[in-house]
């Protein structure tokens, strides 16, 4: 194939400890607002628990995640990020003379915990729509796939792949096959008939492994809480790979916090909308045309090797995300607040190409 050239009340300013406070933060895609002020303060009131594990907690975390889903408990299970689940689903699923099935680029995780079991790794190029290649995907199933990842929405790209050509390629793959949908962008989606969450709306396939996170739309990837939703075969063969204790107390109280504060989760979701059209309104203006996003960052093409871009901006005290083979003219931005993306415009101008983007 080939592809194209290269403030709402509600929340408390995120702590900046630890870091250089000059440097932006573009690279991580973060909630760069923070978590909700209910969140903030279930927070602060269980501090004095740290001293404890968090065992006594345990199940009634699970028990609240599992009413937010209209799932029974023994679907659910819970780990250090999203990234622990990815981890224990390689380990269940992959090893010695087993294949992982993805896209390229997507999120590198499931390839690292699948080069660590020692399997095979078969990447497929998104389409030119950026959609993942589901037919190239199906054409390079064999007897020892054990398991296909599928971002959706993607990382880095930001893109869909329609729900409808998900279950056509979930259906005609072997009974051996394990699907993971990692939904870590889920709120960010928006209403669309191309996506539907595999959680929401469940495929009646007990092949089909669903991860979210806490990490993005509430402001809490500091705290490192991830889980998966899956049949409960599934969920007992990955815990036999789960960390001892692979929560903390803190992140069991902001959890549950987080899912009971719809108006909090609603609040972010819609200034993600307004600072995603905004961003847009920018680059337009400049003649850029980033890829559509239905996530809190945005990729475009620089039509110039993105090393360079990223470059410019480090020098200049701003991250943003490092480069994604093979899109190597493509740099991916995560949305910050209204100053940042200030910053971000005002760096971007001073690129020696910035101004050339009328002949692309």
């Amino acid at each position: 194939m080939s592809w194209p050239l290269g403030a709402s009340t509600g929340t408390v300013e995120p702590s900046r400890w630890g870091e250089d406070e000059s440097l932006i933060r573009l690279h991580s895609n973060e909630n760069a607002y923070g978590p909700s002020a209910k969140v903030s303060e279930a927070i602060r009131s269980c501090v004095g628990e740290v001293n404890r594990y968090p065992r006594m907690q345990y199940n009634s975390l699970i028990e609240h995640i599992a009413d937010a889903h209209h799932v029974t408990s023994d679907r659910l299970l819970v780990g250090c990020g999203s990234t622990e689940i990815l981890r224990m689903a390689a380990c269940a699923f992959l090893g010695a003379r087993r294949q992982l099935i993805q896209a390229s680029p997507t999120f590198e995780a499931m390839e690292h915990y699948a080069s660590a079991a020692g399997a095979e790794i078969t990447s497929v190029h998104l389409t030119q729509a950026f959609a993942h290649d589901l037919e190239g995907m199906l054409e390079r199933v064999s007897r020892s796939t054990g398991l296909v990842y599928i971002c959706n929405p993607n990382n880095p790209t930001a893109s869909l792949t329609a729900r409808k050509d998900l279950e056509m390629f979930i259906g005609k793959l072997p009974a051996s096959a394990v699907v993971v949908i990692d939904e870590a962008y889920h709120h960010y989606a928006g209403t669309s008939e191309a996506y539907a969450s595999f959680i929401d709306h469940s495929l009646a396939d007990d092949r089909v492994i669903v991860t979210r996170t806490f990490s993005k739309v509430f402001g809490l990837a500091g705290l490192r809480l991830g889980y998966a939703v899956a049949s409960p075969k599934v969920i007992e063969r990955m815990r036999k790979f789960s960390t001892e204790d692979n929560i903390n107390v803190i992140i069991t109280q902001a959890a549950v916090a987080a899912l009971h504060d719809k108006e909090g989760t609603n609040d972010f979701i819609q200034r993600n909308v307004d600072d995603r059209q905004e961003f847009f309104n920018q680059a337009m203006a400049r003649m850029v045309k980033p890829i559509d996003s239905h996530t809190n960052f945005i990729m475009m093409n620089t039509f110039h090797p993105a090393e360079e871009a990223i470059q410019h901006f480090r020098k200049n005290k701003i991250l943003i995300g490092r480069r994604f083979p093979p899109l190597n003219t493509y740099i991916r931005v995560s949305l910050g607040r209204a100053d940042e993306m200030e910053a971000f415009w005002r760096i971007w101008d001073r690129l020696p190409y910035a101004k050339d983007f009328t002949a692309h």
